[in-house]
């Protein structure tokens, strides 16, 4: 089981992520591309990262954007492995 993050630490995790948003329980970001096609793409590859960590982040697509909200559920709250995620999903933009 992953120990949650505590809200003491939660500012100085965020720098590892400095273009997600979190509300305390999460941590999200929004993606846009040119077009629905490459939104479909990006999601793919996601999906891949989320499969390898066994970790899956609630995904929304709407056409060219693609929100992505990290959380683990089983501990109600932002575990580092939700940090590790998004760290590897930023990966994909460079």
């Amino acid at each position: 089981m992953a120990a949650l993050i505590a809200q003491s630490n939660l500012k100085e995790m965020m720098k590892r992520i400095p273009e997600w948003e979190s509300d305390g329980t999460s941590v999200e970001r929004t993606f846009e591309f040119d077009d629905f096609n490459q939104a479909v793409d990006f999601v793919d590859a996601v999906a891949e990262i989320a499969d390898e960590e066994e970790h899956h982040p609630d995904i929304d697509i709407r056409w060219n954007k693609v929100r992505l909200v990290l959380s683990t559920h089983s501990e109600g709250g932002l575990t580092e492995l939700d940090f590790q995620v998004a760290e590897k999903i930023d990966t994909l933009e460079e």
